[in-house]
């Protein structure tokens, strides 16, 4: 049995639980077995509908009110024992590492992180994994009898849906808090960074906060996520949750625009694994250049305007 933690936000799944749920269903299909997949909490999205992803059965965990690692770990644990799950995967967000390592502990599983392709083999589990901040690859080897996957988000992406609805189980369970939540932030109307297949990303290239309407207007036109390097967030001219890097949120899109950026290695760490970098600065020795497919040596306040006009009479 392969089991999938659906993660669901505000009630919600996003395209990293699709994208969970398809790569279960393709190690279940690849065994000759079933992909379970396990929603705890609120949802307001159709359970069922996780079927035209692959799953072959939902089971909806009710009781916890709001995520929290030990008591995730514990009721999606336990379920893995209860059905002998031989796999388990889990989607690589924010609550998804954190739930990785405790989860192990609770269903006595191996554990293989940052992995970015279907396994190689089944007994024992061999799969690729990013290394070294996504700059090499490893071939990782499990011989446990369970062992719990956690997935770069957009490494696979989630195909168009063709499944149909799944089997479905209720059920109530015993989920004592045991941490209080004090204050919670939402980022609200922007497309999540780790989720966003076009990101639109600026430094202190760009002088002040206030001209970052550009950039705002640049990623509107695309239909992309916004974000900055760690020295910007830092200042105050954007929200830490825009922050990409080692130390910040590390993004796999399909397009990635640095603009006024240098090029640390600390940032290059978190967006190396892009599909396609295009990189505008002014200094044609910014490092980087070198790891752009595309590069553009000039003023941002006067190419970004151009561009976004262009762009804006292409995709109209």
């Amino acid at each position: 049995m392969i089991l999938v933690f659906a993660e669901t936000w505000s009630g919600q799944f996003k395209k990293s639980t699709f994208e969970a749920v398809q790569y279960a269903a393709a190690c279940a299909a690849a065994q000759g077995s079933q992909a379970v997949a396990v929603v705890v909490g609120p949802a307001s999205a159709p359970v069922e509908s996780l079927g035209a992803y692959g799953a072959h059965k939902v089971l909806h965990l009710h009781g916890p009110e709001r995520f929290e690692t030990a008591l995730y770990a514990a009721l999606i644990g336990d379920v893995a024992k209860e059905l002998d799950a031989r796999l388990i995967v889990v989607n690589g967000t924010a609550n998804g590492r954190a739930l990785l390592g405790a989860l192990a502990v609770r269903a006595e599983a191996g554990v293989i992180s940052n992995v970015t392709a279907l396994p190689e083999s089944y007994s024992p589990v061999r799969v690729v994994r990013g290394a070294f901040s996504s700059k090499g690859i490893e071939v990782c080897e499990s011989r446990s009898a369970c062992t719990v996957i956690g997935l770069v988000p957009n490494a696979l992406g989630a195909k168009e849906a063709s499944g149909s609805d799944a089997a479905f189980e209720d059920r109530s369970v015993s989920a004592p808090a045991r941490a209080t939540v004090v204050e919670q932030q939402l980022a609200s109307g922007t497309i999540a960074l780790p989720e966003a297949e076009r990101v639109v990303s600026a430094g202190r290239g760009m002088k002040a906060p206030e001209n970052w309407g550009m950039i705002e207007e640049l990623a509107q036109v695309l239909g992309a996520a916004t974000a900055c390097s760690k020295p910007v967030s830092d200042i105050g001219w954007r929200p830490h949750r825009e922050h990409v890097g080692q130390t910040g949120i590390q993004v796999n899109p399909q397009l990635y625009i640095a603009i006024g950026i240098s090029g640390a290695i600390q940032h290059l760490a978190g967006v190396s694994s892009s599909k396609t970098i295009v990189v505008i600065n002014s200094d044609p020795e910014a490092p980087f250049f070198k790891a752009a497919d595309y590069g553009i040596v000039g003023d941002a306040f006067d190419i970004i305007p151009r561009l976004t006009a262009a762009l804006r009479k292409h995709l109209n």
